[in-house]
């Protein structure tokens, strides 16, 4: 008999994960431009802070410009840190900007991209509007073999 005088234990409902920032229709919730709670930041304020989403989703979107552009908030204290650039890596993004920067007809390399895809060359080989020498790096001369060498080979 007792037993039955002692209370029974309290049944407590089942533990659930919550998302503190998803909407009941599993939408991200949106925020109006400078309204986003604090913790919260685009993929470019991550990256002013050396920082990258480092595999997490979104947790929130931005609409800026009156609903016309909008962009993905993730958490700032789960965000990892930028990979640091290797070697390879930038030689790699050398020779590309260095494919947009030189005109194929005099070879100058600018300190600009140039319009490659509207005129072919730069400015100056395309209608003769003169560059700031300021603004590209001469070619590098040429080497043409004149004299072959005394072991008979030519300079490449």
């Amino acid at each position: 008999m007792a037993d039955a005088a002692e209370p029974a234990p309290a049944q407590h409902p089942p533990v659930r994960d919550i998302d503190p920032y998803a909407e009941a229709s599993g939408a991200l919730p949106t925020y109006r431009w400078r309204q986003a709670p604090k913790g919260l930041a685009t993929r470019r304020q991550l990256r002013a802070m050396r920082l990258r989403p480092g595999g997490q989703e979104p947790v929130a979107e931005i609409e800026c410009r009156g609903g016309k552009r909008r962009a993905w908030l993730y958490e700032i204290d789960k965000a990892l840190p930028v990979r640091p650039m290797t070697l390879a890596k930038e030689l790699a993004l050398d020779k590309a900007m260095a494919a947009r920067q030189t005109c194929p007809q005099c070879e100058r390399r600018y300190y600009h991209c140039l319009p490659l895809q509207r005129f072919g060359s730069c400015l100056e080989c395309h209608d003769g509007t003169p560059a700031d020498p300021h603004s590209y790096v001469k070619p590098r001369p040429t080497i043409t073999p004149s004299q072959p060498c005394e072991s008979g080979l030519t300079a490449a």
